[in-house]
């Protein structure tokens, strides 16, 4: 017993020591957060000055949100110190709402400062800037007539399609490189107007079109290397397709292996003549796509090759066991509905759903469709054969609920589960004996067919 009282007491005296703990940091979070809010606050006022008004708006409208929520926690920390004695459950419960909304308090400031920090460095570094986008379009203007000069010897080789993602790239950046230099212009002089916003705006877009500029010049001389690795790789596609099409020739001879064939043929006799002016790009991605379609009919042709397809005819007695199975677990669960638990009427649900895929494999009824595709034949193998289990299933476990639920005293106590009295004293599991019987029996006979 004094083993009891003791362990009470040092639970007491550990509680009572983290709820001191929790007070003094409530205490010193809230003494953390207000001046956090001074200290945002003259930080907002320097990004005003670097930023402007928009920009600036989510940190303005932080600290409000914020301001409003320590109003509360200084609210409950005053209802902690005032005359009206409190219990220790609702002291702890302020203390730990005045941490929970120090907590967001700091965490929200966090984010929207931080949000903050590279655009206001990015201002603070505008003169630096704004001198590296005039040195860039300088340097980059220096190297417009080598590209024009690239694309019109490119142009004696390739065809206009090919060249279509590079030919105009050397004046689209010419232009490009003078919209930088004004927007430059313009950044300047909005910051020396004061006008931060409209500065940085300026700013941003000068460094974004020296950049467009930059890569279009590069894509000129990059787009060279390109077509010669295309080159190289269209020549190793032609060997490969041309040694495939004759690969194909001992593959199973199906309409799609076929129709792969004269698509790949057809692909290799519309690439141009030597000395011709070639689009490598289209050529190989024409070439590439008319190559895959043969290797991809030549491996399904085979592995419907060394696959077996039922005969139609199993099928179709597989679709005629699960629907006459069907059939009978329908009449029996609803010909004795308030003796049928969930777990008969989950199983026949089941099997209704399995045979609606049934149906929809089959594109309409899989019990009158003329025909079934030899590749959906196993399918439908399969979903018959799930359908029929489950209504199987669904039967014994009705058979198992109406035995359940029969008056005690035998049959001749049983006013007639089955719709009425059964003669020569013969109950309803006779009679559903013969029916799962005849099921039995049904799916041996089905079975002889498989």
């Amino acid at each position: 017993m004094a083993g009891f009282w003791g362990r009470r007491k040092r639970e007491r005296e550990e509680l009572h020591a983290q709820d001191v703990d929790l007070a003094r940091d409530a205490q010193r979070a809230l003494v953390e957060v207000d001046e956090r809010i001074r200290v945002t606050t003259d930080e907002l006022a320097f990004a005003v000055a670097e930023l402007g008004e928009g920009p600036t708006g989510d940190l303005r409208d932080a600290l409000d949100a914020v301001r409003t929520h320590l109003a509360e926690a200084f609210h409950l920390h005053q209802l902690n110190h005032d005359e009206i004695p409190d219990t220790p459950e609702e002291l702890r419960t302020r203390n730990a709402r005045i941490v929970q909304l120090c907590t967001w308090a700091d965490e929200l400031l966090d984010d929207r400062t931080d949000a903050l920090a590279e655009p206001i460095e990015r201002a603070r570094r505008a003169p630096e800037i704004i001198a590296g986008v005039r040195r860039d379009a300088e340097r980059l203007r220096t190297r417009i007539p080598h590209a024009r000069e690239t694309v019109s010897r490119l142009a004696e080789r390739y065809s206009a399609a090919a060249l279509g993602q590079v030919a105009d790239n050397a004046a689209e950046a010419d232009q490009l490189l003078r919209f930088a230099e004004h927007s430059a212009d313009v950044a300047e002089r909005r910051r020396d107007a004061g006008q931060r916003e409209q500065a940085n705006l300026a700013l941003e877009t000068a460094t974004e079109a020296a950049r467009r500029a930059a890569t279009l010049v590069d894509a000129v001389e990059t787009f060279e290397i390109e077509a010669l690795r295309a080159e190289s790789t269209l020549a190793a596609i032609v060997e490969d397709s041309r040694g495939d099409l004759v690969a194909a020739l001992s593959a199973p001879q199906v309409p799609t292996v076929a129709e792969a064939m004269t698509a790949l043929q057809s692909a290799l006799a519309a690439l141009p003549a030597p000395g011709a002016k070639t689009d490598p790009f289209g050529d190989l991605s024409r070439l590439r796509e008319a190559n895959t379609g043969l290797d991809a009919a030549i491996a399904a042709a085979e592995e419907r090759a060394r696959r077996v397809i039922p005969d139609l005819a199993h099928v179709r007695h597989a679709i005629d066991d699960a629907d006459r199975q069907l059939h009978v677990a329908r009449d029996v669960i609803a010909g004795h509905r308030g003796w049928i638990g969930a777990d008969a009427r989950t199983r026949l649900a089941e099997a209704d759903r399995v045979r609606q895929d049934l149906d929809r494999l089959v594109g309409g009824s899989a019990a009158t469709a003329s025909d079934i595709a030899e590749d959906d034949r196993e399918q439908a193998m399969v979903l018959s054969r799930r359908a029929a289990t489950l209504a199987g299933e669904s039967l014994q476990l009705a058979q198992r609920d109406i035995d359940s639920s029969r008056p005690p005293g035998g049959p001749d106590q049983w006013n007639g589960g089955w719709g009425g009295p059964q003669r020569g004293g013969r109950g309803g599991g006779d009679l559903m004996g013969g029916i799962l019987g005849g099921l039995v029996i049904g799916g041996l006979l089905d079975g002889m067919f498989d």
